[in-house]
């Protein structure tokens, strides 16, 4: 798989470990990406239900609750292209979770958003953290470095001579 994305592995990749497929490594990063995105998903319909619940004024709810299910279904479908191997649900996934910070702190920790925007911020610091950390090795099929054999003009330099004189 040249020039991919380290997240650009398919289903199908996924079982050909022997021929060369991705390394177990990069499945396991994929997996908890996607579980990451899942649960982001899960805390921005849960922000929606405490919105429901504690509604004072229906046009400001009805906004939040829109802005809750949108966020919630981009970032279900993110998760899907992830799984999926699609080459802008990285980038997707890296900008869910650089955003997910300050949306949590948009509503400033304030009772009955404390646990929710608590763990959305925390989970989109993860989130970004792991899919930084895992961008340069998902895609490596060996990680050990190969140092190419010297050619005849290096090994000419060095003062090699013939064994023949």
């Amino acid at each position: 798989m040249n020039n991919c994305l380290p997240w650009d592995v398919t289903a199908a990749d996924a079982d050909a470990d022997a021929d060369g497929g991705p390394p177990a490594g990069a499945r396991v990063g994929r997996r908890l990406i996607v579980a990451m995105l899942l649960a982001a998903a899960a805390l921005d319909l849960t922000r929606c239900g405490l919105v429901m619940a504690a509604a004072r004024h229906p046009a400001p709810t009805a906004g939040l609750v829109a802005a809750g299910l949108a966020a919630a279904a981009l970032t279900a479908r993110t998760a899907r292209g992830c799984q999926a191997g699609q080459r802008w649900a990285g980038w997707a996934a890296l900008l869910i979770g650089a955003a997910s910070a300050p949306q949590a702190a948009a509503s400033g920790f304030r009772t009955p958003y404390t646990i929710p925007d608590t763990a959305t911020a925390a989970l989109g610091a993860l989130l970004a953290i792991t899919i930084l950390a895992t961008a340069g090795r998902m895609d490596r099929r060996d990680t050990t470095p190969q140092n190419p054999p010297p050619s005849r003009s290096a090994r000419a330099g060095t003062g090699e001579r013939s064994s023949i004189h």
